[in-house]
């Protein structure tokens, strides 16, 4: 936290850390004890394979490291969870959490383990974002207690919203890890080369593809705000707050564009808090 603006967590694809700043644990600790203890559960388990899939280890170490996570799930399913897991276990019958869904997680985190994603086409980039983020989205509205069809909606536009956002904040932080998120259409419809990483995100015409994506970005903000302002205001608290700082980021990331050199984007304090109260308080 530096000046008068506030670090905002990555949306927590397959469970970066839930930060006690973020404005996604307070999007947590806003809801009542049951479902916030749903929700800290489901992003432990984010967390757990995120960590397996982005460490140093050889690619089939930490493909077997997910792949133990798939029996312990297959465990919790069957009523014999592991002794770490059965807060997670009591979660998933509590609020009829899907197993496919955690499946689907751990599967995009082993897209990024069987090979650094660059440049994939939009098909495998659309499908990527379901399993690191909608899929997180489908269990989360199943706490929230949304309707059905309302609630899986809701996570196929806002997450990929929020998905497509982070690829566009985070283009630089990618590159280090020899990833590049941005699809190949848009960057070949730009003129921009397919090759490094550096290369790619540092080519004069890539401002033109990021601004594609964050056009498709925003197709799925408004659909998502209008399913959300279409559902009782207590049910989408937590994700609207979630998809408000995010827009927030899409809209300054537009401002900024992106020529090099590239400053880090923050939402500011006075935003941030007015977004809370406005949401935080109904």
């Amino acid at each position: 936290m530096a000046g008068t603006e506030i670090a905002v967590q990555t949306v927590p694809q397959a469970g970066h850390a839930v930060s006690s700043g973020s404005s996604f644990h307070t999007a947590l600790k806003i809801l009542p004890a049951a479902q916030r203890e749903a929700m800290f559960e489901i992003y432990g388990f984010c967390r757990a394979v995120d960590d397996i899939a982005d460490g140093d280890g050889p690619r089939a170490t930490r493909l077997a490291g997910l792949d133990a996570w798939r029996a312990d799930l297959a465990a919790c399913y069957a009523g014999t969870p592991p002794a770490a897991l059965r807060g997670l276990s009591t979660q998933i019958q509590r609020f009829g959490l899907q197993q496919e869904d955690f499946l689907a997680v751990i599967d995009g985190m082993a897209m990024d383990v069987h090979a650094d994603i660059r440049a994939p086409d939009n098909a495998t980039l659309d499908l990527y974002c379901d399993r690191v983020a909608s899929a997180v989205g489908r269990l989360a509205v199943r706490v929230f207690g949304m309707e059905r069809d309302a609630g899986v909606a809701l996570a196929h536009h806002l997450g990929r919203a929020l998905q497509l956002t982070n690829i566009l904040r985070d283009i630089d932080e990618d590159a280090d890890l020899g990833r590049v998120y941005l699809p190949a259409e848009a960057l070949l419809g730009a003129g921009v080369p397919i090759g490094t990483p550096h290369a790619i995100v540092g080519h004069p015409a890539v401002g033109r593809a990021c601004l594609e994506v964050a056009q498709q970005a925003q197709a799925y903000y408004d659909q998502a705000f209008a399913i959300m302002n279409a559902a009782p205001r207590r049910t989408v608290r937590s994700p609207r707050i979630m998809g408000e700082v995010y827009h927030v980021i899409l809209q300054r990331l537009l401002a900024r564009g992106w020529t090099n050199p590239r400053a880090r984007v923050r939402v500011p304090r006075a935003r941030l808090l007015w977004i809370l109260l406005r949401h935080g308080l109904v």
